[in-house]
């Protein structure tokens, strides 16, 4: 007889930390986000505080569990990927995190490219900024001291874990993103790191995804309002757990919109692109991987505008209704932070161009919806064959759920979207994690809510002169 209890699932994000309780059937019996602030202190740069993280973590689990703590039987994770901490043994940061969207590796990765031609193949990754290789190789050179006195350098979530329960690990899904892992080997690129000269004791052990990785410790029990000693799951990176917690199959394919935007399609064997435009990484369980398109500028664009413009979200998609499909001429780049697929520019910049005397804030408005739309498109196309042809997108993420927003992208797209009920995905993936760990596996029922279909071709003249607006502008950038 299997386990029962709760499980609890802690999702650490670019900008909040969410918590998800399950119960021995599914259900969500809790669910709460605490928000922190990603701040960039020069140009490019982005980065946070593991102790907002730690703080957050804790007003998270409390306002989710309530008075089902003695019920939590398992604890699991996933976060946000390719971010550096650096850390002493006992888990303390010596300097905030630098993140996904950071861009200050631009010179390091003329580095990574001396790289044999065999190994940057074994990496079966495109060689782009804010992955974990080039920001480590950032601290190497510009803060060697610190570089010197870590004793580990942490994914986001492999850092929360340490605190938790004062064992380190790491495992494929997050590793396989931080360009330090050998896919086809299934372990650390060891030739890599020493190619590179970077310190290979750095890296954590791997464990599997579904693995104890630790117990609660007592500091940390009180900390969070959980009992001792409960068991932590490995856990996995955000997407790969999303994947996981909406129960995608091999041959699926999910669009995520959140902060940045992700096209997934779950395969049963690893295909590397041979032009390194999109990427290949190892999903949660063992002989799975998936192809990804990785967008860095979505719901982080989106709310930009929002906020420079003075709308509040439904205000937002108001003001963008009033204006018609196309914008009366006017175009948006989103790329804000530079882009990854299928451009691999650092350097790429936000644009609004072709703007009229005729245009009023509802154009803007909508021509950032419809720009970060048609860089959605660029991503499913550079996937490729690895797509299979007319299988529906199914969509989630917290940036996905407005209907007007809903029909743009799949008339964009020309897909049919499927919209599920899990927006929490990443959460919920966690939490599946942790009954995996425990002998307490819960079944995952798909819960697909709408079929959006495609309904107005009139894009395909905006998306021919989005790209070239892109091309024409790139030599500026």
């Amino acid at each position: 007889m299997g386990k029962v209890g709760m499980l609890l699932g802690l999702d650490l994000g670019t900008g909040s930390l969410k918590a998800l309780l399950l119960d021995s059937d599914g259900q969500v019996r809790g669910e709460a986000s605490q928000p922190y602030p990603v701040k960039a202190p020069y140009p490019g740069w982005a980065e946070s505080d593991p102790e907002d993280w730690w703080r957050a973590a804790a007003e998270a689990t409390r306002a989710a569990v309530g008075s089902l703590a003695t019920q939590v039987v398992a604890v699991g994770l996933s976060g946000q990927m390719h971010g550096v901490v650096l850390s002493d043994s006992a888990g303390r940061p010596l300097r905030p995190a630098i993140l996904w969207a950071d861009g200050r590796s631009v010179q390091e990765l003329d580095t990574l490219k001396t790289l044999p031609e065999s190994l940057q193949h074994r990496l079966a990754n495109p060689l782009v900024v804010g992955m974990a290789a080039p920001s480590l190789l950032w601290l190497k050179h510009h803060q060697p001291q610190l570089y010197a006195e870590a004793r580990w350098a942490l994914q986001p979530k492999d850092w929360l874990r340490l605190r938790l329960t004062g064992q380190v690990a790491s495992e494929p899904s997050d590793a396989s993103g931080t360009l330090l892992y050998d896919l086809l080997a299934d372990t650390w690129a060891w030739e890599v790191l020493e190619h590179l000269g970077l310190r290979t004791e750095l890296l954590p052990p791997l464990l599997p995804s579904h693995a104890v990785a630790g117990r609660l410790t007592a500091a940390a029990a009180r900390w969070l309002g959980l009992p001792e000693g409960l068991p932590v799951a490995t856990g996995a990176a955000d997407t790969a757990a999303a994947l996981l917690g909406s129960g995608l199959e091999v041959g699926e394919v999910q669009l995520t919109v959140g902060s940045g935007a992700q096209i997934a399609v779950l395969l049963k064997e690893p295909r590397v692109d041979s032009t390194f435009r999109t990427h290949l990484y190892r999903a949660v369980q063992p002989q799975q991987w998936y192809a990804l398109a990785a967008l860095q500028n979505a719901g982080l664009a989106l709310e930009w505008v929002r906020r420079t413009l003075g709308l509040d979200w439904e205000a937002a998609y108001q003001e963008a209704q009033k204006a018609p499909a196309g914008c009366e001429g006017l175009h948006f780049l989103p790329y804000l932070t530079g882009e990854r697929t299928p451009h691999l520019d650092p350097r790429a910049r936000g644009v609004w161009a072709g703007l009229g005397l005729n245009h009023q804030r509802g154009h803007l408005m909508r021509a950032a919806l419809e720009g970060v739309a048609y860089s959605i498109r660029e991503g499913l196309e550079a996937l490729g064959t690895a797509v299979p042809p007319q299988v529906p997108l199914r969509l989630s993420g917290g940036g996905s759920q407005a209907p007007f927003w809903q029909q743009m992208l799949s008339d964009v797209l020309g897909r049919s979207l499927v919209s599920t009920s899990t927006p929490s995905a990443s959460a919920r993936g966690a939490a599946l994690l942790a009954g995996m760990a425990v002998g307490m596996p819960i079944e995952v029922t798909k819960k697909e809510t709408l079929v959006i279909e495609p309904q107005n071709p009139v894009y395909e003249e905006g998306y021919r002169r989005f790209r070239d607006l892109y091309h024409g502008l790139s030599s500026w950038f």
